[in-house]
């Protein structure tokens, strides 16, 4: 009964350990043009039932800040995560500055992708969103036990548009 019972129970760890950030700037400042606020996330799948649907956990934890420019610019996001097993997702919500792009899948090895768009030029200085990161994974996929943990670096880069 508890191996059916393990086996009818599936764990799965999505964890973003390190956020890494990157800027196109000519020019050197004070404050980092991105900067993430709220730490590195962690989240877990703990529940999945064989033929089951997918089943997703959200963190909205973790706010973006970035810095204005001259200019008309954008945020693009990329991911590394060498062995990816499971769905990772981002979007930028409640976005003060700019133009929010659809939900992006966090693919390892993906092509930077639109995140904020038309960030017009300041002032003001600043702008804000918080990230939604949404993990998703099937019964069919396994567990972090069974395949490993995935973890992702997540790169925000600011540049013109």
């Amino acid at each position: 009964m508890g191996n059916m019972q393990g086996n009818m129970q599936k764990a799965l760890m999505l964890a973003i350990l390190s956020v890494v950030l990157c800027a196109f700037q000519t020019e050197l400042y004070a404050q980092p043009p991105v900067k993430v606020k709220g730490g590195n996330v962690a989240m877990t799948i703990s529940t999945g039932l064989p033929g089951g649907e997918l089943v997703s956990v959200v963190n909205t934890l973790t706010t973006l800040d970035y810095r204005r420019e001259n200019y008309l610019t954008k945020i693009t996001v990329s991911t590394s995560c060498p062995g990816q097993d499971f769905t990772l997702k981002v979007v930028a919500t409640n976005v003060s500055a700019g133009t929010a792009a659809p939900e992006v899948t966090l693919t390892h090895g993906m092509l930077a992708a639109d995140f904020i768009t038309n960030i017009p030029q300041r002032p003001p200085n600043t702008g804000s969103c918080t990230l939604q990161y949404t993990a998703s994974a099937t019964f069919a996929q396994g567990s972090s036990a069974e395949v490993g943990n995935d973890v992702h670096t997540v790169t925000y880069t600011i540049l013109a548009q």
